[in-house]
């Protein structure tokens, strides 16, 4: 039996990268440089696509940042349906930084006490350094090589869903939006669900916007539905939210199927009261 859980757990973490490179995205126009990062020890490769409106203007705009951010990963399916969106006016331009993989598990998961997570990959609970590069040195040369008006987002999936629920309750000042499917809140004995409301209570006064999404996967479903009850409850009032229970999808489709009606709900219209925010 645990032979057969860990085997699950393992195409958990496999699935989404696999699932991206059986779907061939157009690869759009983008900017690429490499980053060598004090932070984690390592020259890291990083995408960007800009706007039309960017080189037709000279206003600054805000920022989506990405883990799984390789042109092979899911940074041109995301480039892809920000130019389609905001071509139809539903969200306002901004910039995409893709932050492409090295050691994902590494990178993407925090602190574990739990022995079957340790055995996931050679390395795992690398995401504080990971966080510390995003915030100590690409925020900064992102900011010196683009024009950029300070409003930043953050999306990802499965254990960059994990990475993004891990860095809204525990440095929530990083980003303005944050945006999770299928996060992979199993990771340490569900560790962040137990603990969201202890959590919460150095949440700041300023305001924040978080979507997520949960799919038919039995071992993310259970703790997506009780986090939403958690925040239905707990959740501070500067934080906007909204949860998206989608049990027709599954762990490898749910990205795809939920990214427009994500980007609409983060990013289309700030006057938007979340359903989930005073609960249903």
């Amino acid at each position: 039996m645990k032979k057969i859980t860990f085997i699950l757990l393992f195409a958990l973490f496999s699935s989404c990268s696999n699932a991206k490179q059986q779907q061939q995205d157009p690869i759009p126009t983008h900017e690429t440089f490499i980053l060598n990062s004090k932070q984690v020890n390592e020259a890291r490769t990083i995408n960007v696509w800009l706007p039309p409106a960017y080189n037709n203007s000279t206003e600054s705009f805000p920022v989506l940042y990405m883990a799984d951010g390789g042109i092979k990963e899911d940074f041109p399916h995301i480039a892809n349906t920000l130019a389609e969106l905001i071509k139809n006016k539903k969200i306002p331009p901004m910039l995409l930084v893709g932050i492409e993989n090295t050691q994902r598990r590494r990178d993407l998961s925090g602190f574990t006490e739990v022995d079957k997570d340790k055995k996931i990959a050679p390395v795992v609970g690398g995401s504080e350094k990971f966080r510390n590069f995003i915030k100590e040195e690409l925020f900064i040369e992102i900011d010196k090589k683009y024009r950029t008006n300070g409003k930043k987002g953050l999306i990802g999936e499965s254990l960059a869903g994990l990475f993004v629920v891990e860095t809204l309750l525990i440095q929530p000042d990083m980003f303005d939006t944050y945006i999770a499917f299928d996060p992979s809140l199993w990771w340490n004995n569900h560790y962040l669900v137990k603990n969201t409301k202890e959590i919460f209570t150095n949440f700041p006064t300023t305001e924040k916007r978080f979507w997520f999404a949960g799919s038919n996967a039995k071992d993310i479903s259970v703790y997506t539905k009780q986090f939403s009850q958690i925040l239905k409850t707990a959740a501070p009032p500067t934080l906007q939210w909204t949860y998206a229970d989608e049990p027709k999808e599954q762990h490898h489709t749910i990205f795809r199927a939920t990214k427009e009606k994500a980007l609409i709900w983060a990013f289309g219209n700030h006057q938007i009261q979340s359903t989930e925010k005073h609960g249903n």
